[in-house]
């Protein structure tokens, strides 16, 4: 038996929810998420979201360090209108219940993060993502007209291919019908035929052994659109976040938001340097790659494991005040950051590049959409400026929802897509297979495809992806499907992409540094 739907989302994130909100009353709705409904990036976001509210900052100035954080490679035309149509998404969000810090006199308080050239980010304390969850996530469940099924994970999307017809990447009219889904109660894959498909499915963070992304973080959406021969692009740029908390063991890593740096708090080596004045004239709110890059280039001189963050500089009252969840975290392992120096590292935080979509958020694939961090919008470029993402998700599940709601009741459903077939499958006992895969390939991934690559790295690099990706698949085509294989599977995908776009790059640029590609030189707006 399929399950028919007008408007299919894969996410709960702040990119499937509002999207969810927003196509409700024109069809029948239903999201399903892999985990619990509020595991998402969205929710671990703590800094804030970028928009101007200030008389003394403007739509051009947000326009212009976008641009230059991008490093030339953001498309012009997205950034404008993501910027211009940021105030009437903010308050949407203001009507859906969320909270955003205020003033005494009532007026929002803005703080200010690396990349900005003033206070333009509305922020819950330092927990904004979670507060934005949780006002979206109240208002879905609260809707008579909207299906929310949690522990449902998308195997893959269904196009032609599962109708017997062959399709390359040079097919043209590929088409989404849907999605084959394994149901945690039956642990059977169901087909869910769709007129429209929305992929908010998040970013894959997890192909590093070190991430600030929660464990569900495994690039599913766009390893699915890889596979299903849809347009992928810019998967070379990943953003390490400069401020992980040092904490061996922990996963995923807690973020220090750069809303601490923001706020005052200074970078030095564990030996006491304060050492930021010798990269950049913007010091410590200078664009996360180089902050990065500089931490990471500090702990090469030195041999250290991790640097320190002085945030000694920033009065209690105010810590207390702004970053009240930092500072219980940070004193539940015995560093009190009103007192003592807290050790920091780079790591995998956000992924620019994705699924390539236009200005409606429709992908290469018909009646599929796609949104947040799995997309590729170019509105980053090579290197997102802090507090754009959660902006990002909101205009273009926006513009998503306006253009789906156009289209649905033009299509039709696809009947004839087939039941899922794992006639001769059988259960795969040797979990021992899956875990060791995915320790190599997050080992792989950081060593060599880290801040800081060559061309040896990565060509090592793709060949060892080769043979793990060889030995999965012919596991995954002989095993009833687990999530666990589900995932491993896309995680390779993911970082054979990250790899294969690093060794097409020959310019460093933003957040990609090759040590192989002596001269930089200027990328172009795209």
């Amino acid at each position: 038996m399929k399950k028919h739907v007008d408007f299919l989302i894969i996410g709960t994130g702040i990119a499937g929810l509002s999207y969810a909100l927003k196509v409700a009353s024109k069809g029948s709705v239903c999201i399903i998420t892999k985990s619990k409904a509020d595991e998402t990036s969205t929710a671990f976001a703590q800094g804030g979201i970028a928009t101007v509210m200030d008389a003394l900052d403007s739509h051009e100035k947000h326009i212009h360090d976008t641009l230059v954080a991008g490093d030339g490679l953001c498309n012009e035309n997205v950034v404008r209108f993501t910027i211009e149509e940021s105030n009437d998404r903010i308050n949407e969000l203001i009507a859906w219940g969320t909270e955003f810090d205020r003033k005494q006199t009532g007026e929002f308080e803005l703080g200010r993060e690396g990349g900005h050239s003033a206070h333009r980010i509305l922020h819950h304390k330092d927990q904004t993502g979670a507060e934005i969850e949780r006002a979206l996530l109240k208002a879905v469940r609260e809707h008579p007209d909207i299906e929310l099924l949690e522990g449902y994970f998308a195997i893959d999307l269904i196009t032609q291919h599962h109708l017997g017809v062959e399709v390359t990447r040079r097919t043209p009219d590929i088409e989404c019908f849907g999605a084959y889904v394994l149901n945690p109660n039956t642990n059977k894959i169901e087909t869910i035929l769709a007129k429209t498909t929305m992929l908010a499915t998040g970013g894959n963070g997890n192909v590093y052994t070190n991430t600030t992304n929660p464990v569900v973080a495994t690039g599913d959406g766009v390893a699915m659109v890889y596979r299903a021969k849809g347009k992928v692009s810019n998967m070379e740029f990943i953003q390490f976040h400069p401020t992980g908390l040092y904490n061996p063991g922990e996963k995923p890593c807690f973020l220090i938001s750069e809303a601490v740096r923001g706020a005052g708090a200074k970078l030095c080596t564990i030996g006491g340097d304060y050492f930021m004045n010798r990269y950049d004239p913007r010091l410590e709110l200078a664009p996360r790659d180089v902050v990065a890059r500089a931490i990471d280039n500090e702990m090469k001189i030195t041999g250290d494991d991790h640097v320190f963050l002085d945030c000694r500089p920033i009065s209690k009252e105010e810590i207390f005040h702004h970053f009240p969840t930092i500072y219980a975290k940070c004193l539940s392992i015995g560093i009190d950051i009103t007192k003592d120096l807290l050790p920091v590292v780079p790591v995998a935080h956000y992924s620019c590049g994705g699924i390539v979509v236009d200005s409606n958020a429709c992908t290469s694939i018909k009646h599929l959409y796609a949104s947040g961090e799995c997309s590729c919008t170019g509105l980053h470029g090579a290197n997102r400026l802090a507090s754009n993402s959660l902006l990002e998700a909101l205009v273009f599940s926006h513009r998503a929802s306006q253009h789906a709601i156009s289209q649905v009741s033009h299509i039709n459903f696809c009947e004839e897509v087939p039941d899922w077939n794992d006639e001769g499958m059988v259960f795969n006992e040797e979990m021992i297979l899956i875990t060791q895969s995915l320790k190599e390939v997050q080992t792989i991934m950081s060593s060599y495809v880290g801040i800081v690559r060559s061309n040896l790295r990565l060509k090592r690099a793709f060949d060892r992806m080769d043979i793990i990706y060889k030995e999965t698949e012919d596991l995954y085509n002989k095993s009833v499907h687990s999530v666990k294989l589900a995932e491993l599977r896309n995680l390779i995908n993911v970082g054979y992409l990250i790899i294969k776009m690093s060794m097409e790059r020959k310019e460093n640029c933003g957040l990609y540094y090759n040590i192989d590609n002596i001269k930089k030189t200027a990328c172009h707006n795209g």
